[in-house]
């Protein structure tokens, strides 16, 4: 499942690696209203196992999530970001808790042991404090909640009801799943972060709203 919004430069690629990750995978793919040509190249790319779904307008990336769980017929489900931080050949670290069923969900952690790039300070103490009080606020010992690489099994998300419209999807799965007593596993993953030069979204008010969210989903939603 893969959310995307003005990421031109790196959707053939994301679908190139996914489609070679060496799973039969049926990707579904979610344009959340780009204006940079994303939606134009999705309308013109065509394979057997890639549908394509858009938003007429930005929504967010918890509402395309939405949009592509409701869509998907796999009985695993993989969260995948088109921006080329994440590597599709870390599914196979990610599916075995799944398929030996020991999880209802995996977390693939940025801060397990796995190579990463070296990238801002503050965006890695903003990580672990959020991690830190939803970790409290849940009672789970995550160490990267808001990893953008999460795994589910399908018969276990679709009986989530979600409502998360923008990166508030994290907490808010996060504090479900923990409410709902799922099986969570954490895998070690490879991280590539980007810089905001190079196309990254997400910032300090995105903190913020999160440990807004962590509060909202756990005591009032």
């Amino acid at each position: 499942m893969i959310p995307v919004y003005n990421e031109v430069d790196t959707i053939g690629v994301i679908l190139d690696r996914v489609l070679k990750c060496g799973y039969d995978v049926e990707i579904i793919v979610v344009d959340d209203g780009s204006t940079d040509g994303t939606r134009d190249f999705l309308k013109r790319f065509e394979h057997p196992r890639v549908r394509a779904f858009f938003h007429a307008e930005n929504k967010g990336k918890g509402a395309a999530l939405r949009l592509g769980f409701a869509a998907a017929r796999n009985p695993y489900v993989f969260v995948q970001d088109a921006d080329l931080e994440y590597d599709p050949r870390d599914y196979e670290k990610m599916i075995g808790p799944l398929l030996d069923g020991r999880a209802d969900m995996v977390y693939g952690s940025r801060f397990l042991g796995g190579p990463h790039r070296v990238l801002f300070f503050w965006h890695y103490v903003g990580n672990r404090f959020i991690t830190l009080l939803s970790n409290a606020i849940s009672d789970l010992n995550l160490t990267d909640m808001e990893t953008g690489m999460k795994a589910f099994a399908r018969e276990k998300l679709i009986q989530l009801k979600l409502s998360a419209n923008r990166f508030t999807f994290e907490p808010e799965i996060t504090a479900k799943a923990a409410r709902a007593r799922w099986r969570i596993y954490e895998v070690p993953i490879s991280y590539s972060g980007r810089t905001y030069e190079e196309g990254k979204k997400i910032g300090w008010r995105d903190a913020i709203t999160a440990t807004f969210a962590i509060l909202y989903y756990r005591f009032w939603d």
